[in-house]
């Protein structure tokens, strides 16, 4: 079996258990009225866990619409990202940063802040520093990466005074994790995985629709319930719909074997997939020549 079954995963953060909701909504290139109303809506059938980002442009958005919630705020888990920019990584313009999200919010708390991606440019020393005096100042609960490696990952735990709760990537039956995850289990980190249906295209795939015929489920969910028996995994689904809202919520009360556990896991999806997964030949080449790709090499890779 690929992870125990987990109810609500969980992080021992500064000597603290944080219960981090399995299933949160995404909301990337999501904005306006439908963003407000998926995540006021999202709210009201059960969701605990919010994400957003200073990249997406709807930090202000997202705040509204829990502040409209009959939802006590105390019991939304809220996470944005300051962009991985190198302007912004340094110690004043990375807490400036973390401040706007604030401010955007309409918030005097974040739970989780993550580094959006990293810049070879960026002092990780300083970043971290301005991280961890925002724990200090009660502005931030905790905080993370997002589309790190695993270098990176650790570079960011030697370099941070507070714990690394979480490493944002993608991650889904299709796009497969197994060197993150398993080093980010070693050291009680979360991954959080993000386009958990592969950009929908796990909706059609016949072994995910045949594994839940069995319990009455759709493949979404069978893929989604997947991530979240994985032991340390959370994941946040992105949708306006309120069938796929309730849908995607709706996860626990069924459990995939060990066998479809690693039959899932096998699944290698459409080409572009079997291409950049964690096996794939465009990942091992973008791992050979590291990250400086010619562009009009980067420009040809999907």
């Amino acid at each position: 079996m690929r992870g125990e079954t987990v109810a609500e995963p969980v992080n021992e953060l500064d000597g603290k258990v944080t219960a981090v909701p399995p299933i949160g909504l995404g909301t990337y290139r999501t904005g306006g009225y439908k963003c407000f109303n998926a995540v006021l809506e999202a709210l009201e059938v059960g969701y605990r866990h919010v994400d957003t980002a200073m990249a997406y442009e709807n930090e202000a958005v997202v705040g509204r619409a829990i502040e409209a919630s009959t939802v006590d705020r105390e019991a939304v888990f809220v996470t944005t990202k300051v962009k991985g920019y190198a302007e912004f990584l340094d110690r004043d313009r990375l807490t400036e940063a973390v401040e706007g999200s604030l401010k955007r919010l309409g918030m005097d708390r974040i739970d989780l802040v993550l580094l959006h991606w990293w810049n070879p440019d960026g002092d990780m020393v300083e970043v971290f520093g301005a991280l961890s005096d925002l724990v200090e100042d009660g502005k931030v609960t905790h905080v993370g990466v997002s589309n790190f490696s695993t270098e990176q990952l650790a570079r960011a735990m030697d370099a941070s005074e507070v714990p690394i709760a979480t490493n944002q990537v993608q991650y889904n039956p299709y796009f497969h994790q197994d060197e993150m995850l398993s080093f980010c289990r070693e050291h009680d980190v979360l991954l959080t995985a993000y386009s958990p249906l592969a950009a929908g295209t796990v909706v059609d795939d016949e072994t995910l629709t045949r594994i839940g015929e069995r319990y009455g489920k759709s493949a979404a969910q069978v893929a989604l319930r997947w991530l979240v028996q994985q032991d340390g995994v959370v994941t946040i689904p992105k949708t306006t719909s309120s069938d796929r809202l309730r849908e995607n919520l709706d996860l626990f009360d069924f459990e995939l074997t060990n066998a479809e556990m690693d039959r899932i896991h096998d699944l290698e999806g459409p080409l572009s997939f079997r291409l950049t997964n964690d096996r794939g030949a465009v990942t091992r080449f973008r791992s050979a020549v590291g990250p400086y790709v010619p562009k009009e090499i980067r420009d040809m890779i999907p």
